[in-house]
């Protein structure tokens, strides 16, 4: 297990505190409306102390004392407790989390090798969607019953409830499945942008990607047959790759091959049927991706969004100066930056369209519930494990 299920009693200060809680992503002077002796709402939290090995992570963490920002934090291995909820402040959005995914990204930010990292203690979960219970009287964009979504990463959201400032949240369409709102913000949004940001494709166009079974092979697979595009889906040898190739086939894959078939002569059959691809997409690095872009027609990019491998991308020189191949990366918490919270909620809505006409659902999901998170955990870090795991916080 690579998360400790430690948990945060915050005692309130005597006196009014600004900013943010790393613990409990909880703003503002709204704690403040505690006293020592109150008994403040409590929620439950899966959170972590530190980074590193996280085997090693949970074995440090036995039954310690941490001092932060005068706030003391009692933590605990013993599975899921409570943790105090701050009151409502003017600009504050009390949320009660339906769902959240556990993501590789996830994992990537609690061993500390992410591109963002929280401060610590902080809360699991980059990725979910909750309902709005209150707001505060200065909140104008979300009202209570809708459905909310974090902005960016580094949230919280392994959490059964929250306060957040309203600039953290952004609302989604409470009339998609829950499933599809708790995965929308991450996987979909980084499949449609690698589609239309790099290549200029016109349906009949072909797509090449690895990982095809990840949540963002799923999108891509499904957001290209919606805009008439053919993908070519590399996916790893195992026992029931048959049931694997119908199931991404129903989804609207082209073809499906193994890695070892990538190599074969045979791909150029292929490529009788349809255009050679322009575009590739890869999660993996090492000889998967070096097989990519052999695959790649004169001129053609490959964007790299993942290392799964934990390997280099070895790019051939006769490749990148006799075909003119493109080496690109991805990254959606970097396309946020460069782009506004407006131009963020168009993605969002174009996405939502595609899921209300029928064209994007979400990946295999296992709905866990949040008390049984160590088998989700477990779950999620099995190989050849094409169904994402979903905390439920019902």
């Amino acid at each position: 297990m690579w998360v400790c299920g430690a948990v945060f009693r915050l005692r309130a200060l005597a006196g009014p505190r600004k900013g943010l809680c790393p613990a409990s992503g909880c703003r503002g002077p709204a704690a403040a409306s505690y006293s020592a002796s109150a008994d403040p709402p409590r929620v439950r939290a899966l959170v972590y102390g530190h980074h590193g090995d996280p085997a090693k992570v949970v074995e440090a963490r036995k039954r310690v004392k941490r001092h932060l920002r005068k706030v003391k934090f009692e933590l605990g291995l013993k599975g899921l407790k409570n943790m105090e909820l701050a009151a409502v402040g003017g600009s504050d959005v009390h949320v009660k989390m339906l769902a959240a995914p556990i993501n590789p990204s996830d994992i990537n930010m609690i061993q500390g090798n992410y591109g963002l990292l929280p401060e610590l203690p902080a809360v699991g979960g980059n990725e979910g969607v909750g309902q709005v219970i209150a707001v505060g009287s200065n909140v104008t964009g979300v009202k209570p019953g809708d459905w909310v979504i974090p902005a960016n990463p580094g949230l919280g959201t392994w959490r059964t409830e929250a306060v957040f400032s309203e600039e953290a949240l952004i609302e989604v369409p409470s009339d998609i499945p829950l499933q599809s709102a708790a995965t929308l913000g991450v996987n979909p949004c980084t499949a449609y942008r690698m589609l239309m940001d790099f290549e200029q494709l016109q349906p009949g166009d072909s797509v090449i990607q690895n990982a095809s079974n990840s949540g963002v092979g799923q999108a891509v697979i499904q957001i290209a047959a919606a805009l008439g595009l053919k993908t070519i889906n590399v996916v790893r040898d195992r026992p029931d790759i048959q049931k694997l190739t119908d199931r991404l086939k129903n989804l609207g894959a082209e073809h499906v091959i193994t890695e070892e078939g990538l190599r074969k002569p045979e791909m150029k059959n292929i490529f009788k049927a349809i255009p050679q691809p322009r575009l590739a997409l890869n999660c993996v690095g090492g000889k998967s991706s070096t097989e990519l872009l052999r695959q790649l027609a004169p001129g053609g990019t490959m964007v790299t969004y993942g290392g799964m491998a934990k390997q280099p991308i070895i790019a051939s020189v006769s490749l990148i100066i006799f075909k003119d191949l493109k080496l690109r990366g991805f990254w959606l918490s970097q396309w946020k930056k460069d782009h506004s919270l407006d131009q963020f909620r168009e993605l969002l809505l174009t996405l939502c369209d595609f899921i209300h006409r029928g064209q994007l659902t979400a990946p295999a999901c296992s709905e866990v519930p949040l008390q049984d998170y160590q088998r989700a955990l477990e779950a999620s870090m099995k190989p050849f494990v094409s169904s994402k795991q979903i905390l439920t916080m019902g």
